[in-house]
């Protein structure tokens, strides 16, 4: 009986971890993280063209780069996750690395001497040394350090505080993701608006400083709340897993298949670890990776997993392998606006931005027409969209998370050509009043003109970062999700690099006298055909994104009941439960309908 009452006491604690309580602690972390790399990222081609006095295209090279390596950071910091730290210390270190750049970028800003003298005319400006540029990249490369511990793991760590296992998890009105993205939203609004204005007109060193405490006090939050944390023990490195299997299908590769597939080699106390959700079932794709499991005379028990895998783990790499087409779609889109920022940027920053006599909008702060169009975008969606959509196919969820990055797709090619007309518009004002030759001049042009281009950006991230969020988390194996989750920022890290080299190509083949993408005169370029061909980019990358869609097969799994009895499903019954729940596992973040 003592026995039994101490084993009760035992286990009621292990049950109550996770859960709503710890939103506070982890989204505090992701919100502070979103308004430092924000708030200093934001305006920072205002800060490489006018404080270090760097040419446009280079300038905004740089952040492409910049961004292309934060980006791709966090596949290592997955793998470490996954593989031995997890992801509660993955993020922990991450942050604390993210707090030593920001304090390097602090201090950039802060001297005199990691910049060049002040140069208000614009013209024969001094451009930054080599050794001041350093001391910015390794800044920001200590950023991109903490941004590969945190970005893969804080959506999955947030996901893993709840139950994925029961249906309900998917009944609310605000699934876990929407909540998550919307956060994010008013974090970018916050750095956008309130972090821009103090760069633009206290200064950049309290504008670097700020998110730099900020960033610091997340880190004690995060910290703070470790005793209530759901932390699920790392299952061992994804990355061999899926290289024994390639290795184990070679080995036998004249192997014979059983007429039985239920003859391929499982086993459960084996799996048991990475299929706490219900282990992966056979399909019929990539049917030369099976071998891997077909058991031979010479195999032993315990099995050598170089030369034996089980169907789970055969699984999991077919799973990964039918994703990718998927997912490199998001690189075109990366790739289409990668340096739409800094380009819109530098338009704004030529027109008219006065709200009254004494006050101007900065232009990296028109950005929050975005965000704001992205939040009610959000709102929208659950309230409007999806009960519409609902009647016409059937879908509890509206529609399926590709339908939704579909859409996203073309709205985001509309927001484009948009941007092209736009930028002719300004032109023309600027040839009317004799100013194309007049760089800094302000064109008398309302800056509100850039607003429609900006909320149909908003607009169509509701559809594809949240549909593209949704779809890694929930095709990937449970025991990869931060593997699956680095595969999100890797799209954009990819895209970030192509990006860079397509700019440089259409900056070094469109001629000098009316180069497309100019060093110092905008108004001379031809920033429209940049436009025009970035849309005929992002239009081809919708027809092959159509394709892979439609012949995408979601993965089966076994289905575990609340008894712990395991339900077994074939891939088309699968499939249609996926459908009906929009495909992702939406998280209930415990925001009943009175409390939205």
């Amino acid at each position: 009986m003592k026995e039994q009452t101490w084993k009760e006491q035992e286990e009621k604690p292990k049950r109550q971890l996770g859960g709503i309580k710890t939103m506070p602690f982890i989204l505090a972390n992701e919100i502070c993280d979103r308004i430092a790399s924000v708030g200093f990222h934001a305006n920072m081609i205002t800060s490489l063209t006018e404080q270090l006095t760097l040419p446009l295209v280079a300038a905004s090279n740089t952040l492409t780069n910049f961004g292309g390596t934060s980006s791709f950071t966090p596949l290592f910091g997955a793998l470490i996750a996954d593989s031995f730290a997890g992801q509660f210390w993955t993020i922990t270190v991450g942050s604390v690395f993210y707090v030593l750049g920001l304090v390097s970028v602090f201090m950039s800003a802060l001297l005199p001497s990691l910049r060049p003298p002040p140069c208000p005319s614009g013209e024969n400006c001094k451009e930054a040394s080599t050794l001041q540029l350093w001391v910015l990249y390794l800044a920001l490369l200590l950023t991109a350090f903490g941004t590969g511990g945190i970005r893969p793991c804080v959506v999955t760590f947030a996901a893993n505080q709840f139950d994925m296992r029961k249906q309900n998890v998917a009944s609310g009105r605000w699934n876990f993701f929407n909540w998550f993205y919307f956060s994010m939203g008013m974090a970018t609004l916050t750095a956008l608006t309130v972090i821009v204005y103090i760069q633009e007109n206290v200064g950049w060193d309290w504008g670097f400083g700020i998110p730099t405490v900020l960033m610091a006090f997340s880190v004690v939050i995060f910290v703070g709340g470790y005793p209530l944390y759901k932390k699920l023990k790392p299952a061992g490195s994804p990355l061999i897993r899926l290289i024994q299997v390639v290795v184990a299908a070679a080995k036998k590769r004249r192997a014979r298949f059983p007429e039985d597939p239920s003859l391929l080699y499982s086993n459960k106390e084996l799996d048991a670890g990475i299929s706490t959700d219900g282990r992966l079932l056979h399909t019929e794709q990539f049917k030369w990776f099976d071998k891997a499991a077909v058991v031979a005379s010479t195999d032993s028990d315990p099995p050598n997993l170089w030369r034996l895998t089980t169907v789970h783990r055969v699984e999991e790499l077919k799973s990964i392998i039918r994703m990718l087409p998927i997912w490199a779609a998001g690189i075109l889109i990366v790739t289409s606006s990668s340096h739409l920022g800094s380009f819109v940027i530098t338009q704004a920053r030529s027109m008219d931005r006065h709200l009254s006599p004494t006050f101007e909008i900065p232009p990296a702060s028109m950005s929050i027409f975005s965000i704001v169009a992205m939040l009610m975008g959000l709102v929208l969606y659950e309230r409007i969209f999806v009960p519409f959509a609902r009647k016409f196919t059937g879908n509890p969820a509206g529609v399926t998370c590709l339908q939704r990055m579909g859409i996203g797709f073309v709205i985001n090619i509309f927001a484009t050509i948009v941007s092209a007309f736009v930028e002719m518009k300004r032109k023309q004002v600027a040839a009317d009043h004799h100013l194309l030759d007049s760089p800094h001049a302000i064109i008398p042009i309302s800056v509100f003109w850039l607003v429609p281009q900006y909320c149909i950006h908003g607009i169509a991230e509701v559809f594809i970062n949240v549909g593209h969020m949704e779809f890694l988390y929930d095709q990937s194996p449970e025991s990869m999700r931060s593997s699956a989750a680095a595969l999100y920022w890797i799209a954009i890290s990819v895209g970030n690099y192509l990006g860079t080299f397509l700019v440089t190509l259409v900056h070094k083949y469109t001629g000098k006298e009316r180069n497309w993408l100019p060093d110092r005169n905008l108004n001379r370029g031809r920033l429209e055909c940049y436009y025009f061909l970035v849309s005929g980019i992002q239009l081809l990358n919708l027809v092959y994104y159509v394709i892979c869609a439609k012949l995408y097969t979601y993965k089966p799994l076994e289905q575990v009941n609340d008894n712990g009895d395991e339900e077994s499903s074939d891939p088309e019954t699968e499939q249609k439960f996926l459908d009906n729940v929009n495909v992702a596992r939406e998280v209930e973040l415990g925001f009943n309908h009175e409390a939205v």
